[in-house]
């Protein structure tokens, strides 16, 4: 299949849906990374063109660690709008993936790029098969994909349906993240905590609720058009209820 994961920055695909990508190349999937902005912002210390080069190189080294195609946008970080020239910039990067499923941001995330772009996914990966919509690449010919939320900071907000097994692919996870260097100040700068955070207390967290050492979390968009029955993330599995009584 093809794969395609969607993030608003240069570091949110390998955070939220890292493992989960490293099991789809695994398994001889090809898996593109789209980012929307150069996170020309990410910084407190370095000018912005200087920490969008910067980016720009952590982002293809870190899809480089599973060999990951890299799709990249270009829009100003935090300034992401949902716009007509907008969405066919997004339209010509799902067609250059040709999608058989897609991952993109929870439309209620804590950050407007997040759930911007998540919102622009959602609303435009059918007109990626429209042949009157024109863009540089051609339009799909596929069916329309089914769409999956990646997990929010923390799980805030955020109720998962489905989980993917990560335990042998948190390694790659992590590589992956160490290359984005230049995020582990900044995130400490903003937030208070490094990047670390983000990376195994999830894992661990959405991995206890699954019943598997590591996992990470998602939730299909129910959409009309789309399949809801087959889900196509490797070796998934479904949210547990816990019955009263």
């Amino acid at each position: 299949m093809n794969v395609l994961f969607v993030g608003a920055h240069p570091d949110d695909i390998e955070t939220w849906a890292g493992g989960t990508a490293a099991r789809y190349v695994e398994r001889g999937d090809t898996v593109f990374f789209c980012v929307a902005t150069n996170g020309n912002v990410g910084s407190s210390t370095i000018p912005k063109d200087e920490i969008a080069e910067i980016r720009k190189k952590e982002a293809q080294n870190g899809a480089s660690v599973i060999g990951a195609e890299l799709i990249l946008l270009g829009f100003d970080d935090e300034f992401l709008i949902d716009s007509v020239e907008t969405r066919h910039v997004f339209i010509n990067a799902m067609r250059i993936a040709d999608p058989d499923v897609v991952f993109c941001h929870w439309r209620n995330d804590y950050n407007p790029d997040h759930s911007i772009s998540g919102f622009i996914v959602d609303e435009c990966i059918h007109m990626a098969g429209v042949p009157n919509i024109k863009t540089t690449a051609p339009a799909t010919k596929k069916k329309i994909p089914p769409v999956y939320y990646m997990d929010t900071p923390a799980g805030l907000n955020f109720e998962p349906e489905i989980y993917v097994d990560i335990t042998s692919t948190f390694p790659a996870k992590v590589k992956m993240l160490q290359c984005h260097a230049s995020q582990n100040a900044w995130m400490k700068d903003l937030f208070g905590y490094d990047m670390d955070s983000f990376l195994e207390i999830p894992a661990r967290f959405r991995g206890l609720q699954a019943g598997v050492p590591m996992a990470e979390a998602f939730r299909p968009s129910y959409r009309w058009g789309r399949t809801f029955i087959n889900h196509l993330l490797p070796d998934c599995l479904p949210a547990r209820t816990v019955e009263s009584g």
